[in-house]
């Protein structure tokens, strides 16, 4: 067996890799470890993102992501500085095109104001004066918001955390953790080549940041049974690229107002780091949690979702608006039709592919979808049970909390 590490990081996504780089920088020469099953980081949900940096306008005042999204967005950017990764400010118009989502707003409105952020409410015609090609009853501009590429985050922070004597060990998955009292083994399992192999690593203390496996790692840890069970329910999100000759469409982030009972935040148009403009994302209860072509299925993936409770209390609940998002998946006219409620010039022409992502969204036994991000711990282990978006921005703030929560830079 290997010496007993200080920490053993799972999962190579970017909340993953700054728990990793945070012990490092509290602790300097600390024993790290970050294992991630896939061949290189970011491979998931840090990986197939709208690249947002959200400002936290969306979240329950004193919820960990209110708490998290406002600090995260500054640490993303300072870091981004630092790294010379792209990032840019463009502020973000929520609009509302019925009178329904007009009131819907106004309560919007009054929760960023209780989150601290700035936002400045907008009549439909100083809407058209800031963005002659949408259209709307009313608007909040949301100045805290921006972009970055995410990927490179991920990226530049294994690349300090290999510079600070840490290691990256990308190709290697979990297949049991045993935790003692003094310490955590985990048994690890080789994804290169023809075949496998089996080794064991032990830590001190062991965080996990799973993503779309975070409910299975929970389980070898015991945290995840009787009336507390949940289960990740994958929802894909379908993206589409407008054409080059858009580019110049929208100056902010273009986002619908939202549904309050779901987390989440509907068919909006992003300025993306590269200069383009994407149309997304749906909300598609997938079959496959890692599978991102269209239609993938990963039968042990299905049989999952179709035993779990939970995903039959959502359905009951939300039967309605899973056959919307269903159709708006099947017909890229109804697709096009959620966008034209603001945006009411484009065409079917301007629905170029896009890669499509998976959003690992935690779904308790009675059906509660988790809006918060969801933490449990064992003596020796914290799992990051629920981190959708805004996790790629809350990832700093979350990494200091986990560590906090484990004791380990003690």
């Amino acid at each position: 067996m290997s010496t007993v590490r200080d920490l053993t990081v799972v999962g190579g996504g970017i909340v993953g890799l700054a728990t990793a780089a945070e012990l490092l920088r509290r602790r300097p020469g600390a024993d790290v470890l970050v294992v991630e099953k896939e061949s290189a980081v970011g491979q998931h949900q840090s990986g197939h993102n709208s690249g947002v940096i959200h400002a936290g306008v969306y979240y329950e005042p004193g919820s960990l992501k209110a708490r998290f999204c406002t600090e995260g967005a500054a640490r993303t950017r300072e870091f981004c500085t630092e790294k010379g990764i792209a990032f840019t400010n463009t502020g973000k118009l929520v609009v509302a095109t019925t009178p329904v989502e007009v009131s819907r707003l106004s309560a919007l409105t009054e929760r960023a104001r209780a989150n601290g952020l700035a936002v400045t409410p907008l009549s439909a015609g100083e809407l058209r004066e800031q963005e002659p090609h949408i259209v709307g009853l009313a608007a909040l501009r949301v100045h805290a918001t921006g972009i970055t590429d995410y990927p490179a985050v991920c990226r530049a922070l294994a690349d300090d955390i290999s510079a600070a004597g840490g290691v990256v060990r990308t190709s290697t998955e979990v297949a049991a953790i045993d935790e003692s009292s003094g310490s955590v083994t985990l048994t690890l399992r080789g994804r290169s080549g023809e075949k496998g192999w089996d080794t064991v690593e032990s830590a001190r203390h062991v965080i996990v940041c799973g993503g779309l496996q975070a409910d299975r790692l929970a389980a070898m840890s015991g945290l995840n049974h009787g009336a507390d069970t949940f289960s990740i329910v994958p929802f894909r999100g379908e993206y589409h690229r407008l054409p080059t000759s858009r580019n110049g469409l929208i100056e902010a982030l273009i986002y619908p107002v939202p549904d309050p009972d779901l987390p989440f935040l509907g068919v909006h148009l992003t300025r993306t780091i590269d200069g383009g403009i994407t149309v997304g994302p749906n909300a598609v209860l997938g079959f496959s949690r890692e599978g991102y072509g269209k239609g993938s299925v990963d039968l042990r993936d299905l049989a999952d979702v179709a035993r779990f409770p939970g995903t039959w209390q959502v359905a009951r609940a939300h039967w309605r608006t899973g056959l919307a998002e269903q159709r708006s998946s099947w017909r890229r006219r109804a697709y096009l039709e959620l966008v034209r409620r603001y945006c009411p010039e484009l065409t079917l022409d301007d629905l170029l592919p896009e890669p499509a992502g998976i959003r690992a969204q935690a779904v308790l036994r009675d059906g509660t979808l988790v809006h918060d991000f969801l933490i449990r711990r064992t003596d020796r282990t914290v799992h990051v049970c629920n981190a959708p978006s805004p996790a790629a921005t809350s990832a700093f703030p979350i990494a200091a909390h986990v560590l906090d929560l484990a004791a380990v830079a003690g």
